[in-house]
């Protein structure tokens, strides 16, 4: 079943970024043609501080293009900026949004398979991007964290290729109530008990949850 399409595929190198020319991936360009999917992400893309970014459970960021109408209407002085890429996502997925995507889903994109596992959560870089205090809070506050992706499959993938939906295992927990739980802090002991061993979510993530859940209530 194909849920949407790859709009555009988008790498960078760290790079100085803002005033202070902090290093940094953010920047992305946008690819023609296929591109090679390895275990850590798409040929050609780095990371720069590798404690927040990147790893097995960070390979690969998607997000949805038809957010970015609605940055343009909120943040019209940033109108210029906001378009594919530009939120440091190497997939823009047109057709698709986290309302409609569910925790471990699997995607396959030309030969590669790629398993939702964990969403953006925004840093710093996003003022030094949009020179803009209001931009990183927003994407939380409004859910439109996109999500990051786990390589189950490497291979090749492109613009113009179907996101085809493989396999499901948590049709019941869709991808926009996670993010709702970690930004809003409101997951009730049940549902971060069932985190804790969903199948497909990052790693790390479980980590917290299980650690949280150790120390007392929710």
């Amino acid at each position: 079943m194909s849920s949407g399409r790859v709009h555009s595929v988008h790498v960078g190198p760290i790079a100085p970024l803002g005033p202070d020319r902090v290093p940094s991936g953010f920047i992305k360009h946008k690819v023609d043609g296929a591109v090679a999917v390895g275990p850590l992400g798409l040929d050609g893309d780095e990371q720069a501080d590798l404690r927040v970014h990147g790893g097995v459970d960070k390979a690969v960021y998607g997000y949805p293009l038809s957010h970015y109408a609605l940055w343009r209407r909120e943040f019209p002085q940033h109108e210029a900026l906001f378009g594919p890429g530009s939120v440091g996502e190497n997939l823009s997925i047109d057709g698709m949004a986290e309302t409609d995507v569910c925790v471990g889903d699997v995607h396959a994109m030309g030969t590669a398979l790629l398993q939702v596992c964990q969403p953006r959560q925004p840093c710093f870089k996003f003022v030094l991007r949009f020179e803009d205090e209001r931009v990183a809070p927003a994407m939380v506050h409004n859910g439109r964290a996109g999500w990051y992706y786990r390589v189950l499959r490497t291979g090749t993938l492109g613009a113009g290729e179907a996101v085809r939906l493989e396999d499901r295992p948590n049709p019941d927990f869709s991808f926009a109530r996670l993010v709702e739980l970690i930004s809003r802090r409101n997951a009730t002991r049940a549902e971060l008990v069932r985190l804790a061993e969903m199948t497909g979510l990052a790693t790390e993530l479980q980590a917290r949850i299980r650690s949280s859940l150790d120390d007392g209530p929710a």
